[in-house]
């Protein structure tokens, strides 16, 4: 039954952005109009999943990710007329001076928290605050995700936003999921949500 839904969605969702590029098309003479691309920063301390997550987006299966990213990873993600250019930084504390760079100009951040990791809740909240303080940065919309919600004791989305002070963030759109790479919970309202922001 979920995947019947799926297929619908999926459809609508071609439709939807069919539509969109044919009316763009008449506005421009009739000439094709090219795929939406969309840059987007995928953040967080090391072993939140972000490379798990990333995977999964881009149509593969969910592995557990025994090596940490060194560096980075890059993946495109294709999802109707829109295309994600996506950027996984490494975690550990030696990347994250150069999360700032690799976030500038994007269309989204989007910032992942092991949400059954408390103890490390701590310093996932720090990170934050100094990355969305940089001038740089002013304005990008950001999503924060409490991944592996499939774990026990994981805190709840609401949770997450008060422990994190989301709600104290300025000067950008900032939005909360929870979700689960491993069971792929919610990932459909985070590309919708990345795809919202495709022309901004």
């Amino acid at each position: 039954m979920q995947g019947f839904f799926r297929s619908i969605y999926d459809w609508l969702l071609r439709m939807f952005w069919y539509v969109g590029a044919r009316a763009s098309s008449r506005s421009s003479g009739g000439r094709c109009v090219r795929a939406t691309e969309m840059d987007v920063t995928m953040v967080g301390l090391q072993n939140a999943g972000k490379s798990s997550l990333l995977r999964v987006l881009a149509g593969g299966e969910f592995t557990v990710d025994s090596i940490p990213t060194i560096g980075f990873n890059t993946k495109r993600v294709q999802k109707g007329h829109v295309t994600l250019k996506c950027w996984d930084l490494g975690g550990q504390p030696r990347f994250r001076p150069m999360w700032e760079r690799y976030c500038r100009g994007v269309n989204a951040i989007v910032y992942i928290v092991d949400a059954a990791d408390r103890q490390s809740l701590t310093a996932s909240t720090d990170e934050l605050r100094d990355l969305v303080s940089k001038p740089t940065l002013e304005g990008i919309p950001l999503l924060v995700l409490g991944n592996k919600s499939d774990l026990p004791d994981v805190l709840s989305v609401d949770e997450l936003i008060d422990a994190m002070e989301l709600k104290s963030i300025t000067k950008r759109e900032v939005s909360c999921y929870g979700i689960s790479a491993k069971e792929e919970t919610n990932l459909d309202a985070v590309l919708r949500w990345l795809i919202a922001r495709s022309n901004r």
